[in-house]
């Protein structure tokens, strides 16, 4: 049975979708003027493998993940740059889909453009008219009025009154209460804009989500996600547009991952421990950072550091290394439940995704590998790892994967061809000083049976 920690009740719920056997979950997604950071990456990961659950656990799931593509750093950024928004967002995008590919994350199902639904917004807006709750101000901002929503900050926990005390709002005398938030912004000189029924201007990034997840997944659905820096203000104001708009629940489940840090520290542009996926990338392995990105808890924070990178290099090259000599075969998933082993993984996973647990499943696994040396026990391993995204490679392939390596594969094997030919000339002293020096670029030799084969340290 599923269990969902629910942020909007602070409690773990079984989960229960409104349709029955149907899954559907909006995620928020990039909001692309640079490139993706770790953050984003950690958000990438985590539903991605939520929705691969879910599919696994016989869920049909129809999966929306934004793109925010116009804002007020976007326009920034692209005045700054001299070109258009659409120039400047269309690079980002597809350097977001690059990345998310690296990491084996699977397209979302529907992947909406704030600037394409336009229309939806403007519509929705009106609808927060018509209820009473957004009025027009003077300088040709729309926005929503937060004490006629007699709900508002049930998901961050806290009243109004405390939310007024605790952050810091600039002072607009256009808003008729400090904590209202804009829901169209008049057009600005050098801006993008479009029309609406209060003249020229262009969306607020709250009535984006809001609009865009009811046209794909209805006015009430089962899941929305994102990072846990936006379950407040951002979530907190989608509830208030859509619950008021609609006089109906807007979202079962509020499911927020938690923060990346570096080194302990926050990750931040200012303390200049900010790193791209890109970054990132060229010195590790991308099944290793989706795979550090996994072993802990999605809600818990995650420290980034290359040492932690390091170890989960080392730990999925165990997993590999127990395969390495092993032919695993395709198994039908519906035939490995009654296995022990098989079973404490779902029981992991079905308790709030819980993955660290479930890897510990895997590693199991891999001691039971190496032991028995069986082709049950290989094929359960590969294909629990599967719905995690992980050991979908021929084990060589990872074990002599080249990411920020010293020598490439071509290279090593010419070093090894010296080293058989030293060996059968008996020259022992250039063999040993051979093969110091692939380990000292971090290459692992193993000879059996006449033959030698590697891997990377």
């Amino acid at each position: 049975m599923l269990k969902i920690f629910n942020s909007l009740t602070r409690n773990k719920e079984i989960f229960k979708p409104i349709d029955e056997k149907s899954v559907r979950m909006y995620v928020c997604g990039m909001t692309v003027y640079d490139f993706c950071h770790l953050g984003h990456a950690r958000v990438m990961v985590v539903f991605d493998m939520v929705r691969s659950w879910f599919k696994s656990s016989g869920y049909e799931v129809t999966y929306v993940r934004n793109i925010t593509d116009i804002d007020d750093k976007i326009i920034s950024r692209a005045n700054q740059n001299q070109e258009s928004f659409l120039d400047l967002t269309e690079r980002f995008i597809v350097a977001m889909n690059d990345d998310a590919a690296a990491l084996g994350v699977a397209p979302p199902d529907f992947e909406p453009k704030a600037s394409d639904n336009i229309p939806q917004m403007i519509e929705l807006i009106e609808l927060l008219f018509d209820k009473g709750l957004a009025y027009e101000g003077s300088n040709g901002d729309v926005y929503y009025s937060v004490n006629k929503f007699e709900r508002y900050g049930r998901l961050s926990g806290k009243s109004l009154e405390d939310l007024r005390a605790g952050e810091r709002v600039d002072i607009n005398l256009e808003k008729r209460h400090p904590m209202d938030f804009v829901l169209w912004k008049g057009a600005k000189p050098g801006e993008p804009y479009w029309q609406s029924p209060w003249g020229e201007g262009r969306p607020g990034w709250h009535i984006e989500c809001s609009a865009m997840s009811e046209r794909y997944l209805g006015s009430h659905f089962d899941i929305h996600g994102g990072g846990q820096d936006l379950q407040f203000p951002h979530h907190e104001n989608e509830i208030a547009q859509s619950e008021g708009a609609h006089d109906h629940g807007y979202v079962n489940y509020w499911m927020h991952n938690g923060f990346v840090r570096v080194d302990d520290e926050k990750m931040s542009k200012s303390l200049g421990n900010f790193f791209t996926v890109n970054e990132v990338l060229k010195k590790f392995d991308p099944e290793v950072i989706r795979f550090f990105i996994l072993r802990a808890h999605y809600r818990s924070p995650l420290n980034y550091s290359d040492q932690h990178l390091e170890d989960a290099k080392l730990a999925l090259t165990r997993l590999y290394t127990s395969l390495k000599d092993i032919s695993a075969v395709e198994v039908d998933e519906n035939s490995y439940w009654d296995d022990p082993r098989a079973a404490k993984f779902r029981a992991a996973l079905d308790d709030d995704f819980n993955t660290p647990e479930a890897m510990s499943v895997l590693f199991d696994l891999a001691s039971d590998l190496n032991r028995d040396h069986s082709v049950a026990t290989a094929s359960l391993l590969k294909s629990l790892a599967a719905t995690l995204g992980f050991l979908n490679r021929v084990p060589s392939e990872f074990l002599q994967a080249s990411v920020g390596a010293a020598l490439s594969a071509d290279e090593i094997e010419s070093m090894i061809q010296k080293r058989n030919e030293a060996r059968m000339n008996k020259d022992y002293d250039l063999a040993d000083e051979l093969r110091d020096g692939l380990m000292d670029a971090g290459v692992i030799l193993e000879d059996s049976s006449g033959t030698t084969t590697w891997r990377r340290s």
